[in-house]
């Protein structure tokens, strides 16, 4: 049984999670050239990104929403009971931004004609998600207040002021979900076409006598 040596008020943590649809996509893919000549690989992948590049000025993707790396090049294995050589892999990968969420099936159809050939993910976000955030953090405080409220009045005594206030991560103390309005994941939070952004708080409260 823990004892409480220093004894000084009331510590209650709340969680809250607002959702809302989508105004942002972000789609990573990579195009991957296997040749038998070094050369051939790095051209063969040089055309592919300007195709890719113009496949995304069709789509009116800026410049500035595609960030691409450098066009790498190297040695190719295939690795068994003996090493077999398959060729010179020539790569590069992109991450694209673009609010065009309904031309994204379109979009990723073209990319994958012009030569990326592995398409390693696609995420939906927000733009304005600090604003998000800053209102779940405003609703798990409120709900930590209320259950320190509710509290106090079962133990007949009257919060005081905050002392404590710990911002916490719910992903990565899992432990924290669930207290509080909104905090627990539901199937609607889980299923595609929301964007759920999910905050926690610690607080730390005086009490003074009813």
């Amino acid at each position: 049984m823990q004892m409480i040596e220093r004894p000084w008020g009331v510590t209650v943590h709340g969680a809250a999670s607002v959702k809302a649809a989508p105004d942002l996509v972000r789609a990573r893919f990579k195009v991957v050239c296997l040749e038998q000549k070094p050369s051939d690989a790095f051209e063969s992948a040089g055309l592919a990104v300007h195709e890719i590049r113009s496949t995304l000025r069709r789509h009116n993707v800026p410049d500035a929403g595609v960030e691409s790396s450098r066009i790498e090049l190297g040695g190719k294995w295939e690795y068994g009971q003996q090493r077999k050589f398959l060729g010179y892999e020539s790569s590069a990968s992109f991450v694209v931004e673009s609010a065009a969420l309904d031309d994204l099936p379109s979009l990723l159809t073209d990319l994958v004609s012009a030569g990326a050939n592995e398409i390693e993910g696609v995420d939906f976000d927000v733009r304005d998600k600090p604003a998000l955030r800053a209102r779940a953090r405003r609703e798990a405080v409120a709900a930590a207040r209320a259950k320190a409220e509710l509290y106090a009045e079962a133990a007949g005594v009257r919060l005081g002021a905050v002392v404590h206030i710990d911002d916490v991560n719910p992903d990565e103390r899992p432990q924290y979900r669930g207290h509080g309005t909104g905090g627990a994941a539901t199937a609607e939070d889980l299923a595609p076409g929301h964007v759920v952004v999910s905050t926690a708080v610690v607080l730390g409260f005086g009490i003074v006598p009813a």
